[in-house]
């Protein structure tokens, strides 16, 4: 996949889901998602990865306590996950993975809220995954207009791409079937390795930040700010609760120096799982 490291960090980001729940037995989907989703959390590479946990994690909260999918509670989920996605970035950005994640959850709720058939039934979750495979792909092609470094380029943007994966072998798993990739090939740029262009707004060198800490709100409104005053692309997600006041956070953060933003870390609490990544050399 085109774009940086975005492939990559997909990759990566969704093993690290996916081995936290290898040999994890539970009839609560939301459960089992939300183990998968804390471990890509933790183990996130780059804006994409990150991202891709927040959806994951979204995704996860309103199926907890259920133990079968249905038209209903995958849209609530598109819906969390879209709220979640959007609220970690500081500066959300059209033309992203952001814009195939809104385009799944309006087009789950909107077809949700024309069924005419029991919303409970194997039929109206079919017609819900439809759609959102449809809408998804759309959006994906959309993205070559909406951001000028893809527009010059002629390419979609990759993250947005990577997404439209995720949310092809969700429908396919649920459907018991294999995701069809033929349809890819008709994506620009798809196998062109073009030079990274997903979230990255100003920052064209330096280094990329991430860590987990654990705040209470007002910490991690305060650290938010701070941090996108001295850099770009801040990304802030809580991961769990750790009392009824304060949550273990996962910050991600391009800045110049990582010390800049470590200290400023280090102001609020103490961090951990920490990285740092020269953007030169990674990106996505």
């Amino acid at each position: 996949m085109a774009d940086g490291d975005t492939g990559s960090n997909l990759y990566l980001t969704a093993r690290a889901g996916q081995d936290a729940v290898s040999k994890l037995e539970s009839d609560d989907i939301g459960a089992f998602l939300e183990v998968a989703a804390r471990a890509a959390m933790e183990s996130a590479r780059g804006n994409s990865g990150t991202l891709l946990a927040v959806f994951l994690s979204g995704l996860a909260e309103p199926w907890l306590g259920h133990d079968r999918l249905n038209a209903r509670i995958l849209a609530k989920g598109l819906e969390r996950a879209k709220v979640r996605s959007w609220s970690a970035l500081s500066e959300p950005v059209e033309g992203t993975m952001l814009s195939v994640i809104s385009a799944a959850a309006l087009a789950a709720g909107s077809t949700l809220a024309h069924l005419k058939i029991d919303a409970e039934s194997r039929a109206a979750l079919d017609s819900v995954l439809s759609q959102v495979s449809q809408a998804a792909r759309i959006a994906v092609h959309g993205t070559e207009n909406e951001l000028p470094s893809l527009e010059n380029a002629g390419v979609v943007d990759a993250g947005a791409v990577g997404m439209l994966v995720i949310l092809d072998e969700l429908c396919a798993a649920i459907r018991g079937k294999d995701t069809d990739f033929e349809y890819y090939e008709g994506f620009h740029g798809y196998h062109v390795q073009d030079p990274h262009v997903h979230l990255i707004q100003n920052v064209d060198q330096g280094v990329e930040v991430m860590c987990t800490i654990t705040l209470d709100a007002l910490g991690a409104a305060t650290l938010r700010g701070q941090l996108d005053r001295v850099g770009d692309s801040v990304i802030m997600s809580p991961v769990n609760a750790t009392s009824e006041e304060f949550y273990r956070w996962r910050v991600h953060v391009h800045v110049a120096q990582a010390e800049t933003a470590l200290e400023l870390i280090r102001q609020q609490g103490e961090p951990v799982n920490v990285s740092v990544t020269d953007l030169c050399t990674h990106d996505g």
